[in-house]
């Protein structure tokens, strides 16, 4: 890990910086609206916003780089975001900070992809691994570090959207100036919708519903707050603990997820999700108790996205797995745009309540959805699983296909298991559903 940080601290360093300025950004929006009297349903769409910036920008920017280079793209876009952070001040209307939303969605994804695969072309198969878990750990430290400088400024003011936008120039500083030179850049792969559903259903229903989830937590906790007429304080330290919760359940999620069932695990995840919100809705616990249930919300939202993606994976080929992370990632841009906009609606006409309604509602679809297909197919033997990697909801289709390929290496680095072809066998055998793809599961 010491060899990882000397190489790519520059990289890790900028991302650290760009997070915290991401991370400020949306809570910030979600009080400020508070300030200036904008109703649930327009900080609703502000919030899809960003969610549709980031899926357009995911599909798009690939296509910039190749055209003029990671330099041009990357100077451009965080140009752009720095822009777009001064902006959200100077001019406090939905319709503007929509737009502006989208624009700044697009251009963090181009960013990341663009750094992200910097980061790929700096390591080795050796650390590459260390070097992802290193990648993830940051961006959370910088998405929790957002939260508490939020407290130090007045959200009705200029000055904390000023700080994000420095800080978001400063991350550029250490990546442009770094020795490593720019990669080369390969487009990427695409699987049809249906030979992906036809792979694993459980995988794409369940990482939609999850992008759902996913943006309502990320989205839309800030609005809920300043509904429920919470402080700064409060609402920071909430937002905050929903990307602890995320950070700190991956590890050990991860390790069981490699010896069991992944989907009894996205099962048991899903009920404690459930019974935590159930809580907050019986009993409105208090500021104490909400971030509890905060935490254990991220907890199971950034965990079972993981899960369903090496729940798929371990249907496919290693060469397939790209294609198929391109195609679940699309899917999960896609139930997290609708996220915000639903769960608005639903505050608008039901009140603040409703925000945890939304969140139990789909968590309990998916809990019953997955013990269906829980019927519909065997469990593949552990032995004939892949390894979990620690993936986030926001990583993008690079960051994913990197993670993915580390995962891969270190399984092909422990003992090989003979048995693997006969377990797929028995499976196919037993009973699973003829549209299931069990060629060489990994």
């Amino acid at each position: 890990m010491i060899t990882v940080l000397r190489t790519t601290w520059p990289l890790l360093l900028g991302v650290m910086l760009l997070l915290v300025g991401n991370g400020m950004q949306g809570t910030l929006l979600g009080i400020r609206g508070g300030y200036e009297k904008i109703s649930t349903d327009h900080m609703a769409v502000v919030m899809s916003g960003y969610f549709a910036g980031f899926l357009l920008g995911s599909r798009l920017v690939p296509g910039m780089i190749q055209r003029v280079g990671h330099v041009r793209v990357f100077a451009a876009l965080g140009s752009l975001i720095s822009a777009v952070l001064i902006l959200y001040a100077a001019v406090p209307h939905w319709l503007a900070w929509a737009l502006l939303r989208v624009l700044i969605g697009f251009s963090f994804s181009g960013v990341y992809i663009t750094a992200e695969s910097w980061l790929n072309a700096s390591t080795t198969n050796e650390n590459r691994g260390q070097a992802m878990s290193a990648y993830m750990i940051v961006q959370m430290i910088g998405l929790v570090s957002a939260q508490f400088l939020i407290n130090f400024g007045d959200p009705g003011g200029f000055m904390l959207f000023i700080v994000p936008s420095v800080l978001v120039s400063l991350a550029f500083t250490p990546i442009l100036l770094s020795a490593q030179p720019a990669p080369a850049f390969g487009a990427l792969k695409r699987m049809s919708f249906k030979r992906l559903y036809d792979v694993s259903p459980l995988g794409c229903i369940g990482i939609f519903v999850m992008g759902g989830v996913f943006s309502a937590l990320l989205g839309m906790t800030s609005v809920w707050g300043t509904i429920k007429g919470m402080s700064v304080r409060d609402i920071s330290a909430i937002v905050a603990a929903v990307y602890l919760g995320g950070l700190v359940a991956q590890f050990p999620i991860g390790w069981l997820s490699d010896r069991m069932d992944r989907r009894v695990l996205v099962l048991q995840l899903l009920i404690l999700g459930i019974a935590a919100i159930s809580f907050q809705l019986a009993i409105d616990p208090g500021i104490w108790g909400t971030l509890v249930v905060a935490a254990i919300a991220g907890g199971v939202a950034n965990p079972v996205y993981a899960l369903l993606l090496a729940h798929t994976n371990d249907y496919l080929d290693a060469d397939d797995m790209a294609a198929a992370s391109a195609g679940l990632l699309f899917l999960n841009g896609l139930g997290a745009i609708g996220g915000p906009l639903i769960v608005g609606r639903m505050m608008s006409v039901f009140g603040a309540s409703a925000f945890w309604v939304f969140i139990g509602l789909l968590m309990s679809a998916l809990a019953g959805y997955t013990g269906w297909r829980m019927t519909r197919r065997v469990a593949l033997a552990p032995e004939a699983m892949g390894n979990f990697a620690v993936i986030t909801p926001a990583a993008t289709p690079l960051a994913v296909e990197t993670a993915l390929e580390a995962a891969q290496d270190d399984a092909a680095a422990q003992p090989e298991h003979p048995a693997t072809e006969d377990l797929a066998a028995a499976d196919y055998e037993a009973g699973a559903p003829e549209d299931v793809d069990h060629a060489n599961p990994q």
